[in-house]
């Protein structure tokens, strides 16, 4: 037999030195993915508390935000009717009526409380993410901001859409419909149980994308199987518009219907996005 010529000898030692760093390479990078899923996963602030502690932390959070609620529905009944004014304004060509002794009085106090509720809602939101988040990784940390942010603008959005679409469109048609038949003298109770009601569940139903983005986060439901259900969605848009709104007229129940279905698309969208 030959033996091998020194060429030959340092092009396998080349080869074989070549092999090993590469392989070290990707064994390092495993490494340091390892560690960053690692570093990901780790709780920051893991202070290990009995079940007495978590409920006194509990307590505190909830009579922080009471307070804060009570704050707010006082501030906001000292300028109750300057709010009354503004969510008369979808009204025009009605007159309000009071039917009982005292009935705007309570009208007042319930639009106070509402409106009260709603600014008071980012601290209360705020307590809400102090007492969760000392138990979440850095990983689903990272979602606490975006997630927080977005359900506030789509929350306010709804409040806007409902204001600007849905309330001036179920009015029109009720005024048009009894237009030169009956005069339009509405009880102001009823008119701003109507009012808030569908104020307040148009900006819930606007967190159907947040719900659809937390549930594709944590591999619930992938956007290929939200879109695949996508006559189910339909039926359950044209329920959901049924139920939400108090009126029963079909406009305000078809513009909310396709909103929850635009929302709902959209937020498969934002999962689709994430990858998964």
């Amino acid at each position: 037999m030959t033996a091998p010529s020194e060429l030959e000898t340092s092009s396998s030692e080349e080869l074989n030195t070549n092999g090993s760093t590469a392989k070290t390479a990707q064994t390092r990078k495993a490494m340091a993915a390892s560690d960053d899923d690692d570093f990901s996963d780790e709780v920051p602030d893991d202070v290990e508390m009995s079940l007495f502690d978590h409920l006194e932390e509990l307590r505190q959070r909830i009579f922080y935000a009471l307070v804060a609620v009570v704050l707010g529905v006082i501030g906001c009944f000292t300028v109750v009717n300057k709010i009354v004014q503004l969510l008369e304004v979808p009204a025009q060509g009605a007159k309000f009526l009071q039917l009982s002794p005292g009935e705007y009085f309570f009208v007042s106090i319930k639009v106070a409380g509402y409106s009260g509720l709603l600014v008071a809602s980012p601290f209360v939101l705020y307590q809400i993410v102090q007492f969760v988040l000392p138990g979440l990784t850095r990983r689903e940390r990272r979602f606490i901001g975006p997630i927080v942010f977005g359900s506030t603008i789509l929350f306010v959005a709804g409040l806007a859409f409902a204001y600007l679409a849905l309330i001036p469109a179920a009015l029109n048609f009720f005024i048009n419909y009894g237009e030169g038949v009956v005069e339009q003298l509405w009880s102001i109770d009823r008119y701003f149980e109507f009012v808030l009601l569908l104020l307040f569940s148009t900006g819930l139903a606007f967190q159907i994308p947040v719900i659809q983005l937390l549930l594709g986060l944590v591999g619930v439901v992938s956007s290929k199987q939200m879109l695949s259900g996508w006559r189910y969605v339909l039926l359950g848009a044209v329920v959901l518009g049924a139920v939400l709104t108090p009126s029963t007229d079909p406009v305000t129940q078809s513009l909310l219907a396709g909103a929850v279905l635009g929302l709902y698309f959209g937020g498969a969208g934002m999962v689709m996005l994430t990858g998964r």
